[in-house]
C-alpha cells in the first residue's frame, strides 16, 4: 500500500499539503454521462484493498466507496451529461466532469494527480499518469468515487429504459447492448456522436427526410 502513495510521498517531500487524485469513469461507453472523482487523502490514510477500480468487484468498490465518503478525505464527483458528450467531444466533456469534480472540493489543492497521458489545464501543478490508478492511491480513490457513482446513474436509468440492459452492461458496447440497440433503436440516453449508435440515428433522420 505504501507504494501507492510514491507520488503523493514526493510531492509532499517538496512542502506540497494538498495533494488530489482525478479519474473518470464512463469514456468509453455507447449510453450515460462520463463521471469524474477527486480525492484528497489525509497523509496517514489507509484502506484495505484501494486498486484502480476496475480490478476490483462491485462489492469491493462499494466498501471503499463508503470508507471514502465517511472518512476525513476531501472529495467530489463531477458529471458531464450525454448531451454534453456530443456537443463537445468525450475528451472535453471528461475534462468538464474533472473541473466539476475539483470544484466540489471544500479545499483547494496545491496539486494534482490525474489519470491517464493527458489532462486538462486546472491553473495549479498538474501531473498526468500512465495508468495511475493503480500507481497513486489518491487517484486509485477517485476511480473508485467515479465507477461507483456512475454505476448507480446507470442501474436508476436501467429502471427508466428496462429494454436495454443498462444495470448489467452500464451502457457498453456488449452483444447484449446492441441487440437490444437494434430491435428497439436507440434512446434519450444514447451518445448520438457514438458508433454505431451515431449510423441509427442518421439513417432514422434520413427515413424521416424521405417520408
Amino acid at each position: 500500500m505504501e507504494a501507492m502513495f510514491h507520488y503523493e510521498r514526493q510531492l509532499q517531500a517538496q512542502g506540497v499539503k494538498l495533494i488530489v487524485g482525478v479519474d473518470e469513469a464512463g469514456r468509453g461507453p455507447l449510453a450515460g454521462p462520463v463521471v469524474a472523482g477527486a480525492c484528497i487523502l489525509p497523509e496517514a490514510f489507509f484502506i484495505q484493498g484501494l486498486n484502480d477500480s476496475k480490478l476490483l468487484s462491485e462489492r469491493e468498490r462499494e466498501r471503499i466507496y463508503q470508507e471514502i465518503s465517511l472518512s476525513s478525505c476531501d472529495y467530489g464527483i463531477g458529471i458531464a451529461s450525454v448531451a454534453e458528450i456530443d456537443r463537445l467531444n468525450i475528451l472535453k466533456a471528461t475534462f468538464l466532469a474533472m473541473h466539476r469534480a475539483i470544484g466540489g472540493l471544500k479545499q483547494t489543492p496545491s496539486a494534482i494527480l490525474v489519470d491517464g497521458k493527458l489532462a486538462p489545464s486546472f491553473g495549479i501543478l498538474t501531473i498526468p499518469i500512465v495508468k495511475g490508478d493503480s500507481k497513486s492511491a489518491s487517484i486509485a480513490a477517485a476511480s473508485v468515487l467515479a465507477k461507483v457513482t456512475r454505476d448507480r446513474i446507470m442501474k436508476d436509468l436501467a429502471i427508466q429504459y428496462p429494454q436495454y440492459g443498462f444495470s448489467s452492461h452500464k451502457g457498453y458496447g456488449t452483444k447484449e447492448h446492441l441487440a437490444a440497440v437494434e430491435k428497439f433503436g436507440p434512446c434519450a440516453i444514447h451518445r448520438k456522436t457514438f458508433e454505431p449508435i451515431k449510423a441509427y440515428f442518421a439513417q432514422s433522420q434520413m427515413s424521416l427526410d424521405l417520408s
